[in-house]
């Protein structure tokens, strides 16, 4: 029989966030995601709800409600500036730019435009203002050592270095 996911139960996944509107996947991950279900809340606790009870192979999809999470787009945070203020290396779309106010806070600046006159910058998060779809598939459920329930996930030995040259 087919481990089910509760808690207590090792799981790995995948996941993507896609934009409802457009269909395109905004991000995900390369390797899976592994966590222990029902501890230390990776996920959160909605998504965790819906995983509850699924198996190996099983796909859902989550509403994200991006402005609850990041906050509603403010086009206060957008701005333009000459191409010729801007360094060359901020120069190409999907830059991330940390810039500091006059009260020495910081903010991520997304680089979302170049064109031959000008860089546009934005300091909204790339999710807000967006509907969202988390769209997870679960690769793998097991029962979890003791270890893992402690940590939350998975637990990995540490690299043998003895014997290693220092540099």
């Amino acid at each position: 029989m087919d481990d089910i996911i509760e808690k207590d139960k090792y799981v790995e996944l995948t996941y993507e966030v896609i934009d409802k509107k457009t269909g395109n996947v905004l991000s995900g991950v390369e390797f899976p995601l592994g966590y222990v279900h029902g501890t230390h809340r990776v996920l959160s606790k909605d998504v965790e709800s819906e995983l509850e009870g699924k198996k190996v192979g099983d796909v859902i999809e989550v509403p994200i409600d991006c402005d609850q999470l990041f906050g509603p787009r403010d086009d206060r945070l957008v701005y333009i500036d000459a191409i010729d203020n801007v360094p060359e290396e901020y120069r190409e779309v999907g830059t991330v730019v940390l810039m500091e106010n006059e009260k020495g806070d910081t903010r991520k600046f997304y680089v979302t435009r170049v064109d031959e006159k000008s860089v546009t910058f934005d300091g909204n998060n790339p999710l807000s203002g967006r509907e969202a779809l988390f769209r997870l598939e679960v690769l793998n459920v097991r029962e979890a050592t003791d270890e893992e329930i402690e940590a939350g996930g998975k637990v990995e030995d540490a690299p043998d270095i003895e014997g290693m040259v220092r540099l």
